[in-house]
């Protein structure tokens, strides 16, 4: 009776596993589907995949972070805008329960350290706290979702009086948000998110 258990319960498992691997081929090759597409999709009724849309949101904050790199007040607070227009447009019906609970603990906080970036064009160190704990805030999202893309954790270890903070990143190479042109290459490579 046990080895008539223990034979089902693998068969079961192995089932599993190959509708798993078709499901992940069949995302895969979606996944050089563009924007528009992926709007039509979704105004269409069908809800999109969460990773899609928090490409979207990733996207927004890389440009953020590439802004506040280059010591640029008004892009940063063009995509401070964007980015909580982003958090406020996130279509939630493709999320499970908790899954949705999760982005809501997220969202709610990157709202707002996104809108205050975007109102606070011209005040450098300020949009720079808020984007401290964005980058929390976006780190706990793509660990949740994933990114669609190959994104890496930097930190740099001067900012606020030493204490330190993270940032995500599209590129190896260190481009500091929290220190700009003074100190543009502070910081190292923390972790690799895939």
């Amino acid at each position: 009776m046990k080895n008539l258990i223990i034979a089902s319960v693998l068969t079961i498992a192995a089932f599993s596993f190959a509708a798993c691997n078709n499901t992940n081929k069949s995302a895969s090759a979606g996944s050089g589907t563009d924007s528009a597409k992926t709007t039509d999709a979704a105004q269409a009724g069908s809800p999109a995949k969460p990773t899609e849309a928090v490409k979207g949101l990733v996207s927004s904050y890389l440009q953020l972070k590439n802004s506040l790199a280059k010591d640029n007040s008004n892009d940063a607070a063009t995509a401070g805008k964007a980015l909580a227009e982003g958090f406020g447009k996130f279509d939630k019906s493709a999320l499970s329960a908790t899954q949705k609970k999760s982005f809501e603990d997220i969202a709610d906080d990157a709202h707002e350290m996104s809108e205050h970036i975007g109102e606070s064009a011209g005040k450098l160190p300020h949009q720079r706290e808020h984007f401290d704990m964005l980058s929390k805030d976006m780190y706990d999202l793509v660990k949740l979702f994933g990114a669609g893309q190959p994104l890496f954790v930097d930190h740099c270890p001067m900012y606020n009086d030493k204490k330190g903070a993270i940032w995500l990143s599209e590129t190896k190479e260190i481009k500091n948000p929290y220190m700009g042109s003074g100190m543009s290459t502070c910081g190292n490579i923390k972790e690799e998110l895939k």
